[in-house]
């Protein structure tokens, strides 16, 4: 014990236009927030990522000293030794997330929004993030997605994924191949990764795309959630 409660992280959220019965976390890569994610996405598609029954959630991820900006607070998911594929993860890090990150879906959960209703992902680190939080704590949600991503090679996901048997959530993967900071190659070789350990995943890419969003991708994306989450019909009394 002796760890304090993690305290509730800041968000900036898009309400369902009409009833809502599906929740979307998006995770901002380093450095960002979620308000900054949400203006960024907003300005690529010229308005709001927007959905009749889907709340769209951007937390932001608490300031801490970052390792790769020499101990410079920052606000970063999770710390790392180096932007690398082949370094050892931040475990520590990672995981006191994932018990905050935890405590956001739990919100959802609370609200009357079922597990296999929420949808988990992000850009960047939020990406890693995403799926570290749903393959090693919460393989019961509807699915994840990660655009300009990439999991370190020996990643502690792939050896969670490996002791399980159950349905795992379908994971959604964008990247560019222009990608001068985290390489295409990286974001393929978790692909590959992923699917030899069970998990149904595709991949898009974008030819000339840097570590960036695009509109294409955005609506790519939105098709999928839409298709991942889709509108229930109302109950029968």
């Amino acid at each position: 014990l002796g760890m304090a409660a993690p305290a509730a992280l800041q968000r900036s959220v898009v309400s369902p236009a009409g009833r809502h019965t599906a929740s979307l976390i998006f995770l901002h890569g380093s450095g960002d927030t979620g308000q900054g994610a949400r203006a960024w996405i907003k300005q690529i598609l010229n308005q709001d990522m927007a959905f009749q029954h889907i709340k769209v959630i951007y937390p932001t991820a608490p300031a801490r000293p970052y390792t790769p900006m020499k101990g410079a607070f920052s606000n970063v998911w999770f710390d790392r030794y180096m932007i690398c594929n082949d370094c050892p993860e931040h475990i520590e890090s990672i995981d006191s997330m994932c018990r905050g990150l935890t405590d956001l879906i739990n919100d959802e959960v609370k609200n009357g929004i079922a597990k296999n209703r929420i949808l988990i992902g992000g850009f960047s680190m939020g990406g890693g993030m995403a799926m570290h939080l749903a393959y090693r704590f919460h393989q019961d949600v509807a699915g994840v997605f990660a655009l300009s991503s990439f999991l370190n090679k020996d990643s502690a996901v792939y050896q969670a994924l490996k002791r399980k048997e159950s349905a795992l959530p379908e994971l959604f993967q964008c990247h560019g191949t222009a990608d001068e900071l985290v390489l295409y190659s990286w974001g393929e070789e978790t692909n590959k990764m992923l699917k030899s350990l069970g998990v149904s995943a595709s991949l898009h890419t974008f030819p000339n795309l840097n570590h960036e969003l695009s509109r294409t991708e955005i609506e790519k994306l939105k098709s999928w959630i839409v298709k991942k989450l889709p509108v229930e019909a109302p109950k029968a009394n």
